[in-house]
């Protein structure tokens, strides 16, 4: 690795499993925001780059999280901001010291914009060609929509995915932005093993790289299910909004309490013990319409309708009783405001408190359980805090810093 930035004795930086990995951000919105920040919480340094006029649009969604907005602190938490004016030639200079001493570049800029700047990765190959340069865009190189903005709405509308989410005549976005987080976390995957890579290969060799990651792309790889059936079928299933296309019975059902159930079945054992153990409906298990999946998949209105009728004369925790006594999956539906308090995530420490400019706020720990490591989780920033403190790790001093921001090449000094 290249001798990182010198890290600031402020607290930022944590040991973890990327300690000692510097990684710069060009970076907004959510897909290459959540690809830094995960690996931000297993340790390595972030720089985010941001434009000093307003910074990561994100920032300013909405005012709901002690006045910042709650898609930034959710995906920005553990980086450093500096400000830097990139349409100035000294913004650039800038840029490239702070690629001098990183291991790695992400962006996710408007199509074109990293060569217009002259930082496209063929272009930094060889001024730093032990730097893995991510680019993560809308729709890749080389095709008819490669010039186009995409945004999580878009690239899922592209893609298929809101034609089987929802019911049939009403298609829906996917609540969660699965292209931008999932590109976000393809993205940190590959940067993974590159790095394991070059690892193996030994110092002797070169341990830059170039990745690219699209929306579009990622859309595609989430949709196999969907692609494959259409393909060998000829047939676009239909959303079955809280069901499945492709599984049979498998669904949400009102309770007797005023609740509801999430009810499934993968296979056609389980559906022996629903039928048998929990409906005691013998007749449903010994007929033959619906001995398989896909017969059950065929008469799957019949099947919902009496899971519904036993299911509405039952509350919610006996039938839960009952079902997991038959070894059967089954879930509460929640709302948002259920998930904060759930005892699964209270009982099992999941949450913690991470800083703000504006003060502590709980997030939820990431994922990944890594025995003998907590992540990281370090500090929101605040619209270029660190940007002295990067500048001076890099090597410029008062005097080069105060010139900069003279030329407007970045931001006006932070005040908390």
């Amino acid at each position: 690795m290249p001798a990182s930035v010198e890290e600031p004795d402020d607290g930022t930086s944590a040991a973890g499993p990327l300690a000692g990995l510097t990684v710069v951000a060009l970076e907004q919105a959510v897909s290459a925001p959540m690809c830094t920040r995960t690996l931000a919480d297993l340790g390595a340094r972030v720089i985010k780059v941001e434009n000093p006029k307003g910074g990561d649009f994100a920032r300013h969604y909405d005012d709901v999280v002690n006045g910042m907005a709650a898609h930034f602190v959710w995906v920005n938490r553990g980086k450093e901001s500096i400000t830097i004016d990139l349409k100035s030639a000294a913004g650039i200079a800038v840029l490239h010291q702070l690629l001098d001493r990183a291991d790695v570049l992400v962006s996710n800029l408007a199509p074109g914009s990293t060569a217009k700047m002259g930082i496209a990765p063929e272009d930094l190959a060889d001024r730093h060609p032990d730097l893995i340069v991510v680019e993560i865009d809308g729709y890749g190189p080389g095709g008819p929509l490669s010039h186009k903005r995409a945004y999580d709405l878009l690239a899922q509308a592209e893609s298929g995915a809101c034609a089987i989410t929802g019911s049939p005549g009403a298609p829906a976005k996917p609540g969660p932005p699965m292209a931008d987080v999932c590109s976000g976390l393809y993205s940190a995957i590959s940067i993974l093993s590159l790095l394991v890579g070059h690892r193996r290969a030994g110092d002797h060799e070169r341990r830059g790289g170039a990745i690219a990651i699209s929306l579009f792309d990622t859309m595609a790889e989430l949709m196999g299910y969907a692609l494959n059936y259409t393909r060998h079928t000829g047939i676009d299933q239909q959303p079955r909004g809280m069901g499945s296309p492709a599984v049979a019975p498998y669904g949400a059902y009102p309770t007797a309490d005023g609740q509801t159930v999430v009810l499934g079945t993968t296979n056609d054992r389980e559906w022996q013990r629903l039928s048998s153990d929990i409906l005691q409906r013998e007749d449903l298990a010994a007929d033959p319409r619906f001995a398989t999946n896909s017969a059950r998949v065929e008469y799957r209105d019949v099947l919902d309708e009496a899971i519904s009728t036993w299911c509405s004369e039952h509350d919610l925790l006996d039938i839960q009783k009952a079902a997991d006594a038959a070894g059967i999956g089954n879930a509460r539906f929640n709302q948002p405001s259920d998930v904060i308090a759930h005892p699964h995530l209270t009982e099992r420490d999941r949450w913690r408190n991470v800083d703000t400019p504006n003060g502590p706020i709980p997030a939820v720990l990431p994922p990944p359980v890594i025995a003998g490591f907590e992540p990281v989780m370090g500090a929101i920033p605040g619209l270029g805090e660190h940007t002295d403190s990067v500048l001076a790790g890099v090597g410029l001093d008062t005097d080069d810093i105060a010139e900069l921001r003279a030329l407007g090449a970045v931001g006006p000094v932070f005040v908390r």
